[in-house]
């Protein structure tokens, strides 16, 4: 029986009709967010997005049948679990206090990442490249803090307002790094100190272009390293199924060696 519902759950049919409600539910929960869509339609969406949580329900359960304990051994299983729980928090009536659990439907749609392998891979690589972004998050605040204190010390006097302290001077210069407004804050400073061109364009190379490459880089090469990592399981599991054919071949020829020796006795006699 179990294995008719692991068959049944497993099915790419399945899993992309749950993909398909998945993709659905997000798009409702996002419509009800306009008012007029809200007045016409909302006990249409709002039943359907019921309904939607009771096909998650019924997968999970049919998940929990099938795999048993080893379904809470799969990080993934456990977030789809608690994302699915956290659907069934009552919100209205006797239980208003608990309203402002309803921000957490709109988590329903991270269901998609249990859904799609590449969007957990993507995700498994930023947690495993937590350690080496952490490293050079610190590089970043040390160039923001020694940039922030050659801020003060030469443009305070004149730029109160952007340079006067050192929270100030690395609020100015995290607006630099987004690359919002800089030039208008560069060219008034430049008015007064021409060379000032100098700090700004230094600052901006180091941080945006050396530094956050940097990260992106350190997440890329992460997902590299998860993909090949998948691609070694799947050759390996490739690899015993095939051994575990193997063997199954092996026995089963000794059982109709066995069976044809039977037959040529049986013969034997009878002659």
């Amino acid at each position: 029986m179990k294995e008719k519902w692991k068959r049944f759950i497993e099915n790419k049919y399945v899993t992309n009709f749950i993909l398909a409600v998945i993709i659905y539910n997000s798009l409702a929960l996002g419509l009800l967010t306009y008012p007029e869509v809200r007045n016409n339609f909302e006990p249409y969406l709002s039943w359907s997005c019921v309904a939607c949580v009771v096909i998650f329900t019924i997968e999970i359960f049919i998940k929990l049948y099938v795999y048993g304990k080893n379904f809470f051994k799969d990080g993934w299983n456990n977030f789809d679990f608690i994302l699915v729980a956290m659907s069934w928090i009552p919100t209205g009536g006797a239980f208003s206090s608990f309203r402002a659990f309803r921000v957490f439907r709109a988590l329903r749609a991270l269901r998609l990442v249990t859904h799609l392998k590449k969007l957990q891979i993507i995700i498994e690589a930023i947690i495993e490249a937590i350690p080496n972004v952490l490293w050079a998050s610190i590089l970043l605040v040390l160039i923001f803090y020694i940039f922030s204190i050659i801020g003060v010390t030469t443009y305070s006097e004149f730029y109160p307002e952007w340079f006067g302290t050192i929270g100030k001077s690395m609020f100015t210069l995290f607006q630099i790094t987004t690359l919002e407004g800089w030039p208008d804050i560069a060219r008034e400073v430049m008015s007064k100190f021409p060379l000032s061109c100098v700090y700004f364009i230094s600052f901006i190379l180091m941080s945006t272009f050396i530094v956050i490459n940097v990260i992106v880089g350190v997440i890329v090469d992460a997902i590299s390293e998860i993909n090949s990592k998948q691609r070694r399981n799947e050759t390996l599991n490739n690899i015993l199924h095939t051994s575990s054919l193997e063997k199954e071949m092996k026995v089963l020829k000794e059982q109709l060696s066995r069976v044809e020796n039977i037959l040529d006795s049986l013969h034997g006699k009878n002659d």
